[in-house]
């Protein structure tokens, strides 16, 4: 995510009430997670085993949760409770935005596109040219549409990442900040859900065409040119490549990569990164020749015990 204008390292610790470490003018770009973070970003860190990786980071800003050396071109921000202050800056930045318009007067919709009755378009929404959007789609603020797509009935573009910290008085929600972004000529089935990034983009490549009950975690790329079955769930921050197939009923866990075209068959839990070009199947996933073998081999287990007799 960032911000609309640079901001100054001073103005960032004023606003979350903290003490900081580097020039008061250090240049101060925007905020996001550590997967996505570039110069100038604003990372955080709550947890000494991640230290290292977030002072390592590309980001040149590190909320962090105790005064540590501070590496040579870089700045911090000291707080008590960096997953506190991360959401306070999301709030200050990012803020909800009410409307009571079914189509946010912000909203810019391109030429020769239809949108059916009982739509809501959000704040900052743009939807391109001569794309159909059906009855019931809900597409929340700043959710980026290209040219030619089709979104079925039902669907919803741009809900809150499910992440959360677990505290003792219950759970505290990571506030979202991003944005999903479709491309040119795709297709969402009905009453899918596609979540919003964290700080970052939710991102469907160009030509990939999704099927019905289809969900998307935050902050996942989908590549070019992909299939995606009914009932597939996507956990967050999955990096799928070009022409991947997903068949009916595929899950993954989050923070994977799935190899251009790659195939996985129906019903597959997707638990590690698989490379591209092969099939996969089962659960652990395996590549689906090895798996279906050993479920060959196991029918065949009655008869060879018969056998030993």
């Amino acid at each position: 995510m960032k911000f609309s204008k640079v901001q100054a390292l001073k103005e960032i610790a004023e606003i979350i009430g903290c003490q900081y470490i580097g020039a008061d003018d250090f240049p101060v770009y925007g905020m996001n997670e550590i997967h996505v973070v570039e110069p100038g970003d604003i990372v955080f860190v709550d947890h000494p085993k991640y230290y290292d990786k977030a002072l390592q980071s590309a980001a040149t800003i590190v909320l962090i949760n105790k005064e540590v050396d501070c590496p040579e071109g870089k700045a911090l921000l000291i707080s008590d409770d960096p997953f506190r202050d991360f959401n306070t800056l999301t709030k200050h930045f990012r803020p909800f935005q009410a409307t009571d318009k079914a189509i946010s007067v912000s909203a810019t919709i391109g030429e020769g596109t239809f949108i059916q009755p009982n739509c809501f378009i959000g704040n900052h929404v743009k939807i391109g040219s001569n794309c159909i959007i059906h009855s019931n789609v809900t597409i929340y603020d700043g959710c980026i549409i290209g040219d030619n797509v089709i979104i079925q009935a039902g669907t919803i573009l741009g809900a809150d990442a499910f992440y959360y910290k677990k505290r003792p008085e219950g759970y505290d929600q990571l506030l979202s900040g991003g944005r999903v972004v479709i491309e040119n000529n795709v297709g969402i089935g009905a009453l899918c859900t596609i979540d919003k990034g964290v700080t970052g983009d939710t991102t469907i490549g160009e030509g990939t065409k999704i099927d019905n009950q289809v969900h998307v975690g935050h902050d996942t790329v989908i590549g070019r040119k992909c299939l995606i079955a009914a009932q597939t769930g996507i956990a967050g921050c999955v990096i799928i490549e070009d022409e991947v197939t997903l068949w009916g009923q595929v899950g993954t866990t989050s923070g994977i990569t799935i190899g251009a075209k790659a195939v996985i068959l129906g019903q597959t839990g997707v638990t590690k990164s698989v490379e591209g070009g092969k099939s996969y199947f089962g659960t652990p996933i395996e590549e689906s020749r090895e798996k279906l073998k050993q479920l060959a081999n196991i029918k065949r287990i009655p008869e060879i015990l018969k056998n030993l007799k």
